[in-house]
């Protein structure tokens, strides 16, 4: 006897103490389903249905009491067994549920969407003469869609809001017919194709019993010759229409089909034209070293340290040589969309169209062409922000993560995964190397690579005849407030008309965007604020309003206080926009390029800015942290940072760790080659141990500061940090469910987990406090990072989800989070 066959699906939408693997039951009529395949299923008391995806089977001798698989939408896997088990692996290490590290996997234009299609019920002609208005407006509608009209184009189509629930009523009472039917974001790109149906003798006999025109035998001789061709490429060969075609296809000569066609986000030549540079003595050795530890075949992971530039790149630019050689594949991960250009048009010019390319700056189309790319095999190296970690590469060697420290390569929200945990854990499944690079590693991976748990590489001087660059501190409180308000100093001011002079270009840093960052009244003292969010507004000179940077909202400029009525408003605080301005004012004379998020949102925007600061169309640049790490640019002799403070004190146990990669970073700008550089930074606490340091490049001296402060204060490396985050819509509530879940963590940690190291911080609100209308608050856990830390975490996480009281709040957890919210 053979028994029935069930699938164990995760299903999309659950929440996490309800997400297990679903049991169904296969219809004989679907065939074999493979796991990986995502499919339509059946969930709750309604039975709506819901996508979810096969993880694995089962058999059982009864299968009256499962619910069907409804249909099967892939008729091959979409994902394989080891991004399977990556997704299973997330849930227990990220605490998400499957279906969301499934989604985290896919580009967007992957993800289907669960829509309600309505069809007009067989109803008599009293019902419908005694429907209401809006009624009978969405009746006569719906009868002009034979096939059926998704809910949101119908309320669209008249003029009614998307909430409106008018068309789910109908369908309760008998006069609307609603199913549930699964569309994709972004369909497949097509394009038509044509070819003939009958080749020699058959296709002459059809052609003289068809009385053909002299332009349909035009096109059937175009066919003939090459066999089939696009419908735009027969216009243009045989100067016809697509009627001619139309006529051909009636006469049964002609077959029409779509043909896929991959959109690429590439404009340049795809042909490969840089060639390898010769390493140095140091790099050949770091070379070697890396070299010998892929070659053994084992699952490894190596720091490859080295001063800004050092030519960290050129050396793994070798390696990758010799892995894809070996016809294995590579994944190259870049902090922020904007280092991609740069780092594209380098593998572009070495390896031509054996790079793709996945980060959000594609469009959505191009993203899921360029996924399909490597799935098929297509391309042999990745190159990508966080989320090309989960590439869908079947004979992955390396994986490279440039500027290894940033924080970006950590996600926010759900599933809030490191890129490099999954790298890891990638490169173990499939014997392959993860190669971590940085001048400023975070302090966690350098104290990996110290205590032997990642090999470890050095590059101490700069490639060729560079040099570091000289680097000045400049004491603000030293300064009048004569040269532009205080934003650059003389002594500043002094150096960039000096390079400028010299027909060299200057970077300037400062990490805060906007023109005014608050606005005040001086009468009450009221500061103008986001109403979602407790946060001040920010002015923008470009559109003229005031924004959060948070939610979003914007809103006119004020001229008149809210809580006073006093006219007395104050615009202050400095951004990159006013930064902008006032150097305007003094280097009149200067072409000066701005670079934030207000001036990048447009498609290629990173490319065009930097390609024409590169060419030298811009001669200073003003930014935020964008133009600190991984550029390269020739003729950049001036580094400038406006305000070094702003990161230092920001409350944070990486405040220190952050400021210094930021200032060592955007210093390694300058001096590239072989004119000598120099920096400045500004700051009104000289005296901080981390800005000389920085001053200095001075890393190593950096990181036994920091470590031992770590060690002290029990933070990673030397413990990890489980963050649980609590928001709701009133902050009483909020605050009582974080000591509540601080109440049930103590009970349970005394009572069932005293084995494990914990150290629990009372519950606070989080540094902004409101966001989008939701208080926030957190509670922090500091522990060990270990199956009994996870397994009582879950545990917590069900009975706090599934107590009534509860209802109204959400709860996340963080492990490591890169910044304490």
């Amino acid at each position: 006897m053979v028994l029935p066959k069930v699938a164990k699906i995760a299903v999309e939408q659950a929440a996490l103490h309800f997400d297990k693997l679903y049991d169904y039951y296969i219809p004989e009529s679907l065939g074999e389903l493979k796991r990986g395949c995502r499919v339509i299923v059946p969930f709750g008391g309604g039975n709506r249905k819901r996508q979810g995806i096969i993880v694995g089977y089962d058999v059982v001798p009864n299968v009256s009491k499962l619910k069907p698989v409804f249909s099967v939408y892939d008729k091959q896997p979409l994902l394989n067994d080891e991004m399977m088990d990556l997704a299973l692996w997330m849930k227990e290490r990220t605490f998400c549920s499957v279906f969301d590290a499934v989604r985290a996997m896919l580009p967007t234009g992957f993800y289907l969407k669960i829509k309600p299609v309505y069809k007009a019920a067989e109803c008599d002609k009293n019902i419908i003469d005694g429907l209401t208005g809006e009624e009978r407006a969405i009746f006569d509608c719906v009868v002009g869609y034979t096939d059926g009209i998704d809910r949101d184009r119908l309320l669209t189509k008249l003029g009614l809001t998307l909430d409106n629930d008018l068309p789910d009523r109908m369908s309760r009472s008998g006069l609307l017919i609603r199913s549930d039917d699964a569309f994709r974001n972004v369909g497949d790109a097509t394009v038509r194709m044509v070819k003939l149906t009958a080749e020699g003798e058959e296709l002459s006999e059809a052609v003289a019993t068809s009385s053909c025109t002299q332009k349909q035998k035009k096109v059937i001789d175009l066919l003939t010759e090459v066999g089939c061709a696009s419908i735009r490429e027969i216009g243009y060969f045989c100067s016809v229409t697509s009627a001619v075609v139309t006529a051909l296809e009636k006469k049964g000569l002609v077959e029409c089909y779509d043909n896929e066609v991959l959109r690429t986000p590439f404009t340049q030549n795809l042909k490969p034209e840089i060639e390898s540079v010769l390493l140095n003595e140091q790099q050949q050795r770091a070379f070697d070293e890396l070299y010998r530890l892929y070659k053994t075949g084992k699952p490894s992971a190596s720091l490859l340290y080295g001063v800004t530039g050092s030519g960290k790149t050129e050396v793994y630019m070798n390696l990758i040589d010799r892995v894809i050689k070996d016809g294995k594949h590579v994944i190259v991960l870049v902090p922020e969309i904007s280092l991609t250009p740069q780092m594209l048009h380098i593998f572009l010019g070495r390896y031509g169209s054996r790079v793709a390319v996945q980060h959000s700056g594609l469009a959505i189309g191009e993203r899921m062409d360029e996924w399909k790319r490597i799935k098929r095999g297509e391309a042999q190296i990745t190159v990508g922000t966080r989320s090309a970690v989960f590439a869908p590469v079947e004979n992955l060697g390396l994986i490279i993560m440039d500027e290894e420290q940033e924080h970006t390569y950590k996600s926010e929200s759900s599933p809030r995964y490191h890129a490099r945990d999954v790298a890891r854990y990638r490169c173990a499944k499939q014997n392959a190397m993860l190669l971590l690079t940085s001048a400023t590693p975070s302090v966690e991976t350098y104290h990996a690579a110290l205590t032997g748990r990642y090999a470890f590489q050095k590059l101490t001087s700069r490639y060729g005849e560079a040099r570091l660059p000289e680097v000045e501190v400049v004491d603000m409180r030293q300064q009048s407030e004569a040269v532009a308000g205080g934003i650059v100093s003389e002594r500043l001011k002094e150096e960039i008309d000096n390079t400028l002079e010299q027909g060299r270009q200057v970077i300037l840093l400062l990490n805060r965007r906007g023109f005014h960052t608050f606005v005040s009244c001086r009468s009450c003292g009221h500061v103008i604020s986001c109403p979602s969010c407790s946060i001040s507004l920010t002015y923008h000179r470009t559109n003229g309003r005031l924004m959060c940077h948070y939610c979003g909202h914007s809103q006119e400029p004020v001229s008149q206080c809210p809580e006073c009525t006093s006219s007395k408003i104050r615009y202050s605080g400095l951004g990159t926009q006013r930064a902008e301005q006032e150097l305007e004012q003094l280097f009149p004379s200067a072409s000066i390029l701005r670079m934030d998020t207000d001036v990048t949102m447009s498609r290629f925007a990173y490319e065009k800015n930097f390609s024409r600061f590169a060419k030298g169309e811009y001669n200073l640049m003003i930014g935020t942290q964008m133009v600190a790490k991984g550029l390269d640019f020739p003729n950049v002799g001036l580094v400038g940072v406006l305000s070094a403070d702003q990161s230092l004190y920001g409350g944070d146990f990486r405040s220190f760790e952050n400021t210094f990669a930021l200032l060592t970073q955007v210093v390694g700008r300058a001096g590239r080659r072989e004119i000598e550089g120099k920096a400045l930074i500004q700051t009104f606490t000289p005296e901080n141990y981390v800005i000389e340091l920085a001053s200095q490049q001075d890393y190593e001296g950096f990181f036994e500061t920091e470590i031992a402060a770590r060690k002290m204060m029990l933070y990673p490396p030397y413990t990890d940090l489980c963050m649980f985050g609590f928001s709701g819509i009133d902050e009483k509530s909020v605050q009582q469910a974080a000591f509540r879940f601080l109440k049930m963590l103590k009970h349970t940690v005394t009572n069932e987990y005293k084995q494990l190291p914990v150290i629990v911080l009372d519950p606070t609100p989080a540094v902004v406090a409101r966001v989008a209308g939701k208080y926030r608050y957190k509670l922090i856990m500091k522990t060990r990072n270990n199956a009994l830390m996870r397994e009582m975490t879950f545990r917590l996480i069900s009975e706090f989800s599934k107590a009534s009281e509860n209802k109204s709040i959400s709860l996340f957890v963080d492990i490591n989070p890169v910044g304490i919210m």
